[in-house]
C-alpha cells in the first residue's frame, strides 16, 4: 500500500500545479524606477541618494539659484561699470566738441564784429548754398551768433541765448517759436558733435527760420 500512497501524493502535488482551465500563474509585474536607474548609473552612494529625495533636490536647486544670483550680480556690477565708463568718455567727448564749437564761434564773432549785419547775412547765405555740409553749419552757428548779438542789443536778460529766449514771451516776438527751433538745430550741432548728419534741407529750413526772426527785428 506504500507505492499507491507515494503515487497517491505525486497525483495530488501534479494537479495543484496544474493550470486550472487554461489559466496560468499570473507572472510578476515589471516596472521601470527611473530614479533608481539614475542612481544606479550614478554609482547608487547615499549622497546621490539624498540628491534625489525631496529635501535632497530643493538643496541642490537652491545651491543652483544662489549660484546664478551670485553671477548676475557679478554681471550687472560689470555692465554699470561699463556704462558710467562710457558715460565718462562720452561727455568728454561731447564736451569737447562744444568747446570747439564755442572757439569757433567767439572767432566768427571777432572777426565780424562790427561789420554791418547785411554782409553777415550774405556770408550765411552763400555758406547755406554750398553743397559741403560743414559750410551748413557754419551757416547756421553764424546766424545763431547774429541772434544772439541781436537779442543782448534789445536788452534781452540771460547769460545764453538759450536764457535770453526763455525770457521772451510770443507776445513781445511774434516769430519766437521759429527762433527755438532754429537754436534747437544748432544745439544738434554743437552737441551732438559728428553723429548729427544735417541734411541740406535741414539746413536751409534752420536759415529760413533765422532770417524771419531777423526780419522781425529790422535786419534783412
Amino acid at each position: 500500500m506504500e507505492p499507491t500512497s507515494r503515487l497517491e501524493a505525486t497525483a495530488t502535488i501534479t494537479a495543484s500545479t496544474t493550470p486550472i482551465d487554461g489559466i496560468s500563474e499570473p507572472l510578476p509585474a515589471v516596472g521601470i524606477d527611473p530614479f533608481s536607474l539614475i542612481l544606479n548609473l550614478l554609482g547608487g552612494n547615499e549622497t546621490t541618494a539624498s540628491l534625489f529625495s525631496g529635501n535632497g533636490l530643493i538643496d541642490f536647486l537652491g545651491i543652483i539659484w544662489n549660484i546664478y544670483v551670485l553671477i548676475a550680480f557679478l554681471l550687472s556690477i560689470l555692465m554699470l561699470g561699463l556704462y558710467a565708463y562710457a558715460s565718462i568718455w562720452r561727455w568728454f567727448y561731447y564736451n569737447d566738441a562744444d568747446r570747439q564749437l564755442r572757439e569757433a564761434e567767439d572767432l566768427y564773432d571777432a572777426q565780424f564784429r562790427g561789420v554791418h549785419k547785411n554782409s553777415r547775412l550774405d556770408d550765411i547765405q552763400a555758406h547755406v548754398a554750398s553743397e559741403n555740409p560743414n559750410d551748413w553749419k557754419l551757416a547756421i552757428i553764424e546766424a545763431d551768433i547774429i541772434l544772439d548779438g541781436i537779442l543782448k542789443d534789445r536788452g534781452y536778460a540771460g547769460a545764453t541765448l538759450g536764457e535770453r529766449l526763455r525770457s521772451i514771451s510770443p507776445n513781445q516776438v511774434v516769430s519766437l517759436q521759429d527762433a527755438w527751433e532754429a537754436h534747437k538745430t544748432r544745439n544738434m550741432i554743437a552737441h551732438e558733435g559728428p553723429d548729427f548728419v544735417l541734411t541740406k534741407r535741414m539746413a536751409e529750413d534752420a536759415i529760413k527760420r533765422y532770417l524771419r526772426v531777423f526780419a522781425e527785428f529790422g535786419i534783412t
